[in-house]
């Protein structure tokens, strides 16, 4: 089964980040039992996890920059800020503080005390040197930052300072989230997008031991700047070269510690298996929703668009499409409830709209929609409503909730021809507005900036029949442009706030889509051997925060494998 899922999404939070790394625990419990990787000497022999990528034949790679052929980098490399994938926010790793001196201008102070795993010190000089990186090869700078920087420079062994072209507020979670390597490694490398960095020396808490196309081994790295919070001596790595079907049955059988995958039925096909200690967590993702052409009648007008936030039933789709997994969508495009903070006071119902078809019904009469004698809705040039809805073959969620869509405006009049072309064809044509209805899917990290600007922004989209870079429902709006540009130039929380409950509110009103559910975010966990893993009573971390998990985990004390 296809199963699309979205990252989650929350605040841009800018705070003086003084702290120290993130210490503690979590919440759930463990009990005895027998699968291996035991405790000895106050630490987990062994967790046993999922894949590690690379493709059917990995090769050596641990080029942190290499998306596409990668393996698993998230245990040995680190960030300045390592960025709460929940909540979003920010804690100190290796940069213990930032201050922007305008908005054009990041300082930032980087930790004392760090060591390289080869034991060489790491220093402000190794950031000032990874970001310069990008600007030499610009096929290693993914996320555009030298459209934006003029300069990164090294003030000191523990400062350094980001130039940017323009105020740059927002781009801060691209600045904080990127992996620092050596200077002492790839400055011999005269073409790094090819440099596979075999020994992937890296400041974090994990080093590879061992890898071949079938597994990867890595193992504690007893210079890290923090072992003391590390109890895990190795992480196990095994490719999955079977189905779907069965990497579901190696869960379901315990061989996974770790892991995320879409399973149906969850609590009967895993967590009853041994639902002591077998937990999963599946946090709110970005926004899945209803896209419209709105260069396209209907769609371009607004109470026509209000009377759909009110015709479809997300508690069906919720509970049938996604088996109950996922938490229906404000019609803010905020993602709830990390993003709570931010909603406009006084929203009703944290701005998530019930189904009322009576409601939808009443909105499209007051706006002059009729009937004919057969029920079908008629629009304003007389003919009845029939519009295609296109969703990728094979995605069979997304193809149940399309179908619920499909019944409920139905009953408004309204026929939809339900289309399941390759991706290909519907990303092709959502790009140059060949197209009436559609999901489509927006946010995904934690800069809300740009949660709003790519799908909203004006200067995101193009006219029919070119490619849009991001804003393919071509949605045009002074008031919502004006709310991003100031954004990307305040510094200040409370103004930061105030701006993005003004662009939420501009979003329940103006309705330039309709959110139906949060893209759940898969993650599978079991506590036999050890415990401390974030859940939703205690969410100090998503299910990809690797580098704050392996430090907050511990050994189960009952534990007697």
């Amino acid at each position: 089964m296809n199963v699309r899922i979205a990252a989650v999404v929350s605040s841009l939070v800018l705070v003086a980040a003084t702290a120290a790394a993130c210490g503690g625990s979590g919440g759930d419990g463990g009990g005895p039992g027998a699968s291996g990787g035991g405790s000895a000497g106050g630490m987990v022999a062994r967790l046993n996890m999922g894949d590690f990528g690379g493709g059917n034949a990995p090769q050596r790679n641990f080029n942190p920059f290499l998306l596409a052929t990668k393996l698993t980098t998230e245990y040995t490399f680190e960030p300045l800020f390592m960025t709460n994938r929940y909540s979003c926010e920010i804690t100190p790793w290796l940069g213990t503080a930032y201050e922007w001196e305008t908005p054009s201008k990041l300082v930032v102070k980087t930790r004392s005390g760090v060591k390289w795993s080869d034991g060489k010190p790491f220093s402000a000089k190794d950031v000032e040197f990874t970001f310069n990186l990008f600007k030499k090869s610009p096929a290693l700078d993914t996320n555009g930052l030298w459209s934006k920087l003029s300069s990164v420079t090294a003030d000191s062994d523990q400062q350094v300072t980001f130039t940017f072209k323009a105020p740059s507020v927002p781009t801060l979670n691209q600045i904080v989230d990127t992996a620092i390597v050596p200077e002492h490694i790839w400055a011999k490398e005269a073409d790094p997008t090819k440099f596979t960095n075999p020994q992937a020396v890296g400041t974090g808490p994990f080093k590879v031991k061992s890898q071949n196309s079938q597994q990867l081994v890595l193992e504690r790295n007893p210079q890290y700047w923090q072992a003391d919070k590390v109890k895990i001596r190795e992480l196990f790595f095994k490719k999955a070269t079977g189905s779907a079907e069965v990497d579901k049955l190696r869960l379901a059988r315990g061989e996974y510690d770790w892991n995320a995958m879409f399973v149906p039925e969850i609590e009967k096909t895993f967590v009853a298996k041994d639902p002591e200690h077998n937990h999963y967590w599946f946090p709110p993702g970005g926004n899945i929703a209803i896209a419209m052409n709105l260069t396209k009648a209907p769609f371009d007008d607004l109470q026509f668009r209000k009377a759909l936030t009110y015709a479809i039933d997300r508690e069906e789709i919720k509970n049938k499409a996604q088996f109950g997994y996922v938490e229906t969508a404000s019609q803010t495009s905020l993602v709830l409830p990390g993003q709570k903070d931010w909603l406009p006071a006084g929203l009703e119902n944290d701005g998530k709209i019930p189904y009322d078809a009576a409601q939808a019904k009443k909105t499209l009469a007051d706006a002059g929609y009729t009937t004919n004698a057969d029920g079908k809705l008629l629009g304003k040039d007389g003919k009845p409503m029939t519009f295609s809805f296109m969703v990728p073959n094979g995605w069979v969620d997304w193809i149940q909730a399309a179908q619920i869509v499909q019944k409920n405006l139905a009953a408004l009049g309204i026929t939809i021809d339900l289309q399941t072309p390759q991706y290909e064809k519907t990303d092709a044509d959502a790009k140059s507005g060949n197209f009436e209805m559609m999901f489509g899917v927006h946010g995904g990290d934690c800069n809300i900036y740009q949660s709003f600007q790519h799908p909203f922004g004006s200067s995101q989209t193009a006219p029919i029949g070119k490619p849009a870079a991001t804003n393919y429902i071509r949605f045009k709006d002074a008031k919502t442009d004006e709310l991003l540009d100031q954004l990307v130039k305040t510094v200040d929380e409370a103004q930061q706030k105030a701006l993005v409950q003004q662009l939420a509110m501009r979003m329940y009103e103006q309705v330039p889509d309709v959110p139906l559910w949060y893209g759940a975010k898969w993650f599978q966990y079991r506590t036999e051997k050890a415990i401390g893993w974030p859940n939703e009573k205690d969410p100090y971390g998503g299910p990809d925060n690797q580098l704050l998990i392996v430090t907050k985990l511990r050994p189960n004390p009952d534990f007697k494998g």
